[in-house]
């Protein structure tokens, strides 16, 4: 994790705000693609992928590629299995095109009931390039394909939301707060009340009980001794953790902030300090929701149909559905 502690006193304004993995603007930092995991809810399905039999390929050969792709995909937190289609299973068939001295590697998703659900085409390599390849050869022809895909299935994942009127594409979601521990003064009850307040003007709704809530929300601060500081004025580091589950209690995300302050500053009120920290949080814990749930991600163009490149972010941040398990879940696209 990436840490500017800046040595100032108050107000906590100046916070830098880590919110899991998501690619978001300033104050938040993305902290690269180890943690793009953080986004993954374990679907219930996998997502097959046999040997291409159509791939201008020996079979061997094939079979590297098959594994190679759902290695890659796993990169990206999807549940893929080289293996072949079992009942129930979405499934992925690749094959391979020549088109004058180039070969094109075409991604076909596909759905348990063996339609087709989306297409889209991997970077053409030189057609001897393809034939004479090695295992090395065939992890970058992976590697290019797996963001595609997996920009694919966020497609399909937003589309079925589209069209379903109970997703969060379609209303606020509902977010039980079960508030702040672990603060001094009144550090609880301030940085509470802030985060709520920030809360109401989000398109999300806070509600006071678990009952049918979508994502919970928990805040922990922790306070530990410091730098001894300048001019014998000896600070303290404060970490604030806003945590964010899903109804099935899986993790969605984590915001946390940290600073370096005054030693004992906090110990008593809180004050604007508190509404600055929570205004932070509120935006984070949005974006989170945001994210985990698909809900901004744009629909499939159309069924069937070859699907735009990813976006570079999205090469790099990619997090798609059906993802699977780390830290930062995301719903599934395969039902």
């Amino acid at each position: 994790m990436n840490r500017l502690l800046r040595h100032t006193a108050l107000p906590l304004s100046t916070l830098l705000l880590l919110a899991g993995c998501l690619d978001v603007p300033h104050p938040f930092s993305n902290p690269g693609k180890g943690a793009s995991k953080l986004a993954a809810n374990a679907p219930p399905s996998r997502l097959d992928i046999p040997t291409p039999t159509d791939s201008l390929l020996p079979d061997a050969s094939a079979q590297i590629w098959a594994k190679d792709v759902a290695s890659e995909l796993l990169q990206q937190t999807i549940p893929a299995i080289a293996q072949p289609t079992r009942p129930g299973d979405w499934w992925l068939k690749m094959r391979a095109e020549l088109r004058g001295d180039q070969v094109v590697p075409i991604y076909t998703i596909m759905t348990p009931k063996n339609q087709i659900r989306a297409t889209q085409e991997g970077q053409a390599v030189p057609a001897a390039q393809w034939s004479a390849g090695d295992a090395p050869f065939f992890t970058l022809v992976a590697q290019d394909a797996a963001p595609r895909i997996s920009s694919v299935l966020t497609g399909i994942q937003a589309d079925d939301m589209e069209k379903d009127p109970h997703s969060l594409k379609h209303r606020a979601a509902r977010v039980y707060f079960t508030g702040v521990t672990g603060a001094p003064g009144d550090g609880n009850i301030s940085l509470a009340r802030a985060f709520t307040a920030s809360f109401r003007d989000s398109e999300d709704t806070i509600q006071n009980s678990k009952e049918n809530a979508d994502f919970t929300v928990s805040s922990t601060v922790k306070i530990t001794p410091g730098p001894v500081g300048t001019l014998g004025h000896p600070q303290q580091h404060i970490e604030i953790v806003w945590r964010v589950v899903d109804k099935d209690g899986k993790e969605a995300g984590a915001a946390t902030q940290l600073h370096d302050i005054d030693a004992h500053s906090l110990d008593n009120y809180w004050g604007d300090v508190a509404v600055a920290a929570a205004q932070e949080a509120a935006a984070a814990v949005k974006q989170i929701i945001g994210r985990y749930s698909g809900r901004d991600n744009a629909p499939l163009a159309e069924a069937g149909t070859k699907q735009p490149q990813p976006t570079q972010a999205a090469n790099s941040t990619s997090s798609a559905a059906p993802p699977a398990q780390p830290n930062q879940p995301a719903p599934s696209a395969l039902p």
